[in-house]
């Protein structure tokens, strides 16, 4: 066969710790190994989006602007990669369509190369801002399957959706697999499958929960992937992803040989070797998060799921039904049009089957997001939902079947003046818009760290404005 080195997006600086450690990498734990990953010679890096955002304003007292400025500075040879939740963006709820174009126009502004787009639904109406606002600023498209097992998800449905994608403007598509239910000979036909149906490059995001993501991705590879998602050895496995490293040599010398210097990873490795060492010293990372559990293929949980909902038990007392939960879940999911459990669907199935077992009766109590997941404003499901159970859910109030931000005014304008007062760059605005809760107190922490900011910040673009 003709020589098909295979490109690898690590993700050390984003989905490792936010699958291991709940997101809390701090900005100045990574700078220092920057100049080197730059070296490596990377297809990508994914390093903002997902739950960075959240992490870094809630947890962090970070800017994730400053963050993604400081990571384009230090990695200028290699492409940046971000996680964009389509309408929901980086937040939790479906957002009005100038917002999203205004935070695809800012992140490219400001360094981002790559937007991976994904929908936790596999409706592509929820896609259409974010993919066409990503190409009006040239960046990469890489649209999402959100990857899962039911009744009516298959590799026929999945390659009909790549297909969509493809014409809606994505460069190229990647199976997000983030529950790690792959499995390799599944993996090899729906690689297969994909490359007999889309004319662009098919990339495999695998987390290794169930301890098959290095055998599913290998097939993977076999079958003619041509991206594949990887973390820096320190922070691999369990369930975050397989090792760079080991795939780098698993294909040396073979016509898949990604051409990676295991010399220059090596110094890349020390340096998060290092910080597990810390986290783990320090309780930051959960021993149970690093084991496999196969268990996942029965109930499709992701990790950040299955911790989510350990603590609201925990919280409720109730730690000893956690078998139960696990059984309703599917259950839930069924009656709920079988959605893939990513997030925002995984945390509002997740609660949903901690209610129906905690209140000892099944739908006594429904939370607003299930309730909105029935009704529509999430968008369509894989599976029609039975229209009694929605009556159930929703009373007189009937299903939508539009896109749901079509139902959305434009909103910039009025985040503009709620976040007027704590703005010193335009991009406040965006945080403020995420997270409208928590964005006021990290500004007004960092007015009383402000003595000694320079007068200005450049973006990527190379437009300065005024802070």
């Amino acid at each position: 066969m003709a020589k098909k080195p295979i490109k690898i997006t690590e993700v050390v600086l984003r989905d490792s710790h936010q699958s291991l450690l709940a997101t809390r990498m701090t900005m100045d734990e990574m700078r220092p190994i920057l100049p080197a990953m730059d070296e490596i010679g990377y297809f990508s890096v994914e390093c903002w989006g997902g739950a960075t955002f959240d992490s870094c304003i809630r947890f962090l007292d970070e800017d994730p602007w400053d963050r993604l400025r400081i990571l384009r500075r230090e990695m200028p040879n290699t492409k940046l990669q971000m996680l964009f939740r389509g309408q929901n963006m980086l937040g939790y709820r479906p957002y009005a369509d100038d917002a999203v174009e205004y935070f695809v126009q800012k992140s490219v502004a400001n360094g981002i190369d790559i937007i991976r787009i994904f929908d936790a639904l596999n409706d592509p109406r929820n896609l259409e801002t974010a993919i066409k606002a990503a190409n009006k600023e040239k960046a990469h498209v890489q649209g999402c399957i959100s990857y899962t097992l039911s009744p009516v998800h298959n590799n026929e449905y999945f390659a009909e959706y790549a297909k969509t994608l493809e014409e809606m403007g994505a460069d190229s598509i990647c199976i997000k697999d983030m529950a790690g239910l792959l499995t390799p000979y599944t993996c090899y036909d729906l690689v297969k499958k994909l490359k007999e149906t889309v004319n662009i490059p098919i990339d495999i995001h695998s987390h290794y929960t169930a301890g098959l993501a290095s055998m599913s991705i290998l097939k993977g590879i076999e079958a003619g992937a041509d991206i594949v998602d990887t973390s820096m050895s320190p922070l691999a496995l369990g369930t975050s992803h397989m090792p760079t490293e080991s795939l780098v040599a698993a294909l040396q010398g073979t016509d898949y040989d990604t051409g990676l210097d295991l010399n220059k990873l090596n110094v890349v490795r020390a340096h998060f070797a290092k910080l597990r060492e810390k986290y783990i010293a320090n309780g930051q990372i959960n021993p149970k998060s690093l084991g496999v559990d196969a268990n996942t293929l029965l109930y499709q949980v992701p990790g950040g799921m299955f911790s989510n909902m350990l603590k609201q038990l925990k919280d409720a007392g109730k730690e000893d039904k956690l078998d139960e939960v696990l059984q309703e879940i599917p259950r839930v999911r069924q009656d709920s049009g079988y959605p893939p459990l990513v997030t925002p669907t995984s945390q509002i199935v997740g609660t949903q089957a901690v209610f129906n077992v905690i209140m000892g009766e099944r739908y006594k109590m429904v939370t607003k997001e299930f309730r909105g997941l029935v009704h529509g404003d999430y968008g369509k499901t894989p599976a029609p939902i039975d229209p009694a159970f929605s009556k159930k859910i929703l009373g007189d109030d009937a299903p939508i079947t539009c896109r749901f931000a079509d139902t959305l005014e434009p909103e910039v304008e009025k985040l503009k003046a709620e976040a007027a007062k704590y703005v010193i760059q335009e991009e406040d605005v965006l945080t403020y818009a995420m997270f409208p809760q928590v964005a006021p107190k990290f500004f007004e922490k960092r007015a009383e760290k402000a003595t000694g900011v320079d007068g200005e910040h450049v973006d990527y673009a190379g437009k300065s404005h005024p802070v």
